[in-house]
């Protein structure tokens, strides 16, 4: 690609200067931003002001047109490349600010900074949402739409950090308690819980915002400090709201981040083994969770990993070694996605199973983890349900995110092009009907998609039995409640599922037989900050979000008082 830039270019830098009551130098992430952004931004200041470095990376519009990626235009900004010696820095200038933050706080003043940075974040809409669709590609709407989500995670700890619960659990036994062979004849037992320290965050493209928020917001609200390192597909949202972080009041060190690319296995090494880190958190693909385990498990760090997918654009892979046969420790936090199921029964209301499926598949062009991939349809309502869906989807207008009336954007890259199509094309071998869509739209992009509906598609299929990430409906037909509960079951993953019926005890009953960590009833939007998210079998152990998500970031502290 060529490397043609305005003349124009912002130079900024998106952290604080060298801490230097602590002696410490800068570990500083920037990035150089093109006029093509910046003259849509009422601040550019929200990225930095003025730092500029040999050792840089391209973030790029996934939207932009053919043209733009032969004359170079689709670059949007450059970011700084990071080492290992960097995220040494950062991860030491974390730990430096730990007893002030953890200590020298009161959780009602961790709870106002986090308020003041949910507030600044929302004043802030319009320019965290432009930059949010330039580097994802996510429509203009579904952008402000996460920044309304992401910092509900921000408000929920903020009123969580405050509250007895936010302790975990911790108690004082009310009687006198006497130890076998001990000397205490009226003891007491008491559990604290206590901040767990420095924590990594690796965060992915799709949700650039709120998969930050909803990590950074437990860990910081409790005591702890973060150093993240963002996708380097969309480190310029991560690096606006550290700047507002700052503005409203996290002190230097508390939330450090750390951009990389290439050089990403180095960084990924030194965040997941460095002693000083005591807990991880990745949203990611299954192999890399795996890979990190691995790491993290030689120093015994906790360690929380998430879901998006696997491919050639996963970052940890693409730069490190294959992971594959890594396995999961049973002990550890994990929501590793995909494959969700979708499940429409005979007495459904088939309009609201439509527009829960079209919420469901369509939302960021079919790129979340608990994206509907298997559409699981009653024979007796298929072509009533294939029919509604159809008349929908056709009304989605696909195109760049911050064009007027867009609904559906990109792709993150052109190898998920190249994947759905060859999906597609194997479904289709496989005696599949493509009723609707099932190209590329080269017309508009290199990284476009269309809208596509698949029936009679076998569920020993590929396309059936992988994670799509694309705004693709594969659908397959069954006869009875057991044969929907088999193909709903019949994968490894275990993240989220779906389905519609009107019949109450069905609903008790199939929800409790469903193998998954989420379950969405007559719905397919299913995700809020005040409830659990995370997966089961290679989709994952543990929780982020409500109450539970505060647990990942506290250890628990046993002492038995002699009163």
């Amino acid at each position: 690609m060529k490397r043609a830039y305005s003349k124009l270019m912002l130079y900024c830098i998106a952290s604080s200067n060298a801490m230097g009551r602590f002696g410490l130098r800068s570990s500083t992430a920037f990035s150089t931003l093109s006029e093509r952004v910046a003259s849509r931004l009422k601040d550019p200041s929200l990225v930095g002001d003025g730092l500029v470095s040999d050792e840089t990376f391209n973030v790029i519009d996934p939207g932009a047109s053919a043209q733009q990626f032969e004359d170079g235009s689709a670059v949007i900004a450059r970011v700084r490349r990071m080492g290992r010696d960097d995220a040494k820095i950062a991860i030491d200038r974390a730990n430096a600010a730990l007893v002030g933050w953890r200590d020298g706080t009161t959780a009602a003043h961790r709870s106002a900074v986090l308020s003041k940075w949910s507030s600044l974040i929302k004043e802030n809409t319009d320019d965290i949402a432009t930059i949010m669709t330039m580097e994802s590609g996510k429509p203009l709407h579904e952008s402000r739409g996460e920044v309304t989500y992401g910092t509900s995670f921000l408000d929920y700890y903020a009123a969580e950090a405050i509250r007895p619960s936010a302790a975990g659990g911790g108690f004082i036994t009310p009687s006198p308690f006497t130890i076998p062979g001990g000397t205490a004849p009226r003891g007491k037992i008491m559990a604290v819980n206590e901040a767990v320290g420095v924590c990594t965050l690796i965060t992915p493209w799709n949700f650039p915002i709120a998969m930050i928020t909803r990590k950074a917001g437990p860990a910081i609200g409790v005591g702890c400090t973060v150093v993240l390192k963002p996708s380097e597909l969309t480190p310029l949202t991560a690096l606006a709201l550290q700047t507002l972080g700052k503005r409203a009041g996290l002190p230097d060190g508390v939330f450090e981040i750390v951009t990389a690319d290439e050089n990403v296995r180095e960084v990924g090494e030194e965040l997941c083994t460095n002693p000083i880190v005591k807990k991880i958190s990745f949203t990611g693909s299954t192999p890399v969770g795996k890979l990190l385990m691995k790491l993290s498990s030689e120093s015994v760090k906790r360690i929380s990993l998430g879901k998006i997918k696997a491919s050639k654009y996963d970052s940890l892979i693409k730069y490190t070694f294959d992971a594959q046969a890594l396995t999961i420790p049973s002990n550890c936090w994990e929501e590793l996605g995909g494959n969700a199921a979708f499940v429409v029964f005979e007495d459904a209301d088939i309009d609201l199973a439509v527009n829960a499926a079209i919420a469901s598949k369509f939302r960021n062009a079919g790129q979340t983890c608990v994206c509907a991939d298997r559409f699981i349809i009653h024979k007796a309502v298929e072509t009533e349900f294939v029919s509604k869906l159809m008349a929908k989807v056709k009304q989605l207008k696909v195109g760049h995110g911050m064009n007027d009336g867009v609904t559906m954007g990109p792709l993150i890259s052109s190898a998920a092009v190249e994947k759905l199509t060859m999906l597609v094309g194997e479904a289709i071998a496989e005696n599949a009907s493509c009723v609707l869509g099932g190209s590329p739209l080269l017309d508009i992009g290199p990284q476009y998609f269309e809208p596509t509906i698949l029936t009679n598609v076998s569920p020993d299929s590929t396309i059936f039995n992988s994670e799509t990430f694309g705004p693709i409906v594969a659908i397959t037909t069954f006869d009875t409640e057991e044969h929907a509960l088999l193909l709903a079951n019949n994968t490894t993953s275990g993240l989220a599922s779906y389905f519609c019926t009107k019949d109450l005890a069905r609903v008790f009953r199939f929800s409790a037989s469903l193998q998954n960590g989420i379950v969405g009833v007559n719905e397919g939007i299913i995700s809020t900050a005040s409830a659990p998210f995370g997966g089961v079998k290679e989709s994952g152990l543990g929780r982020e979000g409500s109450a539970l998500g505060i647990n990942e970031y506290l250890e628990t502290k046993y002492i038995f008082l002699n009163v």
